[in-house]
């Protein structure tokens, strides 16, 4: 029962300050995505082999990554050079780059418009500077620039609704931005906790999991439009998924290295699971129910498969 540790996956090693950041796959092609912050690349593995198989560079600071299986690409937050990056997995073309807002970080994208969100964590000092981009990507250009109230976090998009949703650090809420009217903020819900942080949703029960720099899990329901505090972390969290189909919530936390895993239909702390220090970065690969954790002292990726699949 519970995640098992199945292989360790040697990674380049750092070349400069950071880590590794966010991670995406690609599921029709078994090709996994993840942001080599220190090394200003992305990093690409082979989910069948379970095995490295090269460095797609020059994105500099990269630290979100995004597929869509509908148009084939990767999508990447370049935060040194304020862009976002748009490339092929099979690393066939070569990669386009769009200006967008300061730093961009957390990346969403709505395949029927074709329109990429990316949420700019921006500069405290700087007035104006949080804000979420709308990049147009058969244009490849920025089409709307969205001020926001604090500094961004994670995004996803809710194909259903046809919205995009946004973690604000501070204050602590979520941003709901309709992508038929993506220049503006639709509404905005408060969230109960302290520093939104990562984000999933289960497209099943439409819920959306929020977890908290305090520690707190919470969840807004979709359908009912109500927010609540349903569970309480190990740490202060970073990158969450859901696995929908074993109803497990998988939650990243960094110090002291560890993941925890929620029953999403009881809301339960099920399990807790050793990973590394620094360690506050996971990937999610749904055909095979595995958690890939990265361990930035480690230079490596650990692969871990939910037992109950």
């Amino acid at each position: 029962m519970g995640l098992r540790q199945v292989v360790m996956i040697g990674l380049p090693a750092h070349s400069g300050a950071g880590g590794f950041d966010h991670v995406a796959v690609h599921g029709e092609r078994r090709l996994m995505f993840a942001a080599h912050t220190a090394n200003d690349a992305i990093e690409v593995i082979d989910c069948r082999t379970n095995r490295w198989l090269r460095s797609i560079p020059g994105l500099t600071e990269v630290a979100g990554a995004l597929v869509s299986e509908e148009l084939d690409l990767v999508f990447t937050s370049n935060r040194g050079e304020d862009s976002i990056g748009i490339l092929r997995p099979d690393g066939t073309a070569p990669v386009a780059t769009v200006p967008v807002g300061l730093k961009p970080n957390g990346l969403a994208f709505d395949p029927l418009r074709g329109l990429l969100l990316a949420a700019n964590v921006g500069d405290a000092k700087l007035p104006g500077s949080h804000t979420v981009s709308i990049v147009d990507i058969h244009k490849r250009e920025m089409i709307a620039s969205v001020g926001v109230p604090g500094r961004t976090r994670w995004a996803i998009f809710d194909p259903e609704s046809g919205a995009f949703f946004v973690n604000i650090a501070d204050p602590a809420s979520i941003v709901v931005i309709d992508s038929a009217n993506p220049g503006r903020i639709a509404r905005t819900i408060a969230v109960p906790a302290s520093g939104p942080h990562g984000l999933d949703l289960d497209p099943g029960s439409r819920r959306l999991f929020c977890a908290c720099d305090d520690g707190s899990l919470v969840v807004y329901d979709l359908r009912e439009d109500s927010v609540s505090r349903v569970g309480s972390l190990s740490g202060p969290p970073d990158v969450i998924f859901c696995n929908a189909r074993l109803g497990h919530l998988y939650v990243a936390i960094g110090e002291p290295g560890l993941i925890d895993v929620f029953n999403t239909r009881t809301m339960e702390r099920v399990e807790t699971v050793p990973t590394g220090p620094g360690a506050h970065t996971i990937g999610y690969d749904a055909a095979t129910d595995a958690v890939f954790a990265f361990l930035p002292a480690d230079h490596a990726a650990m692969v871990l498969v939910d037992a109950e699949a």
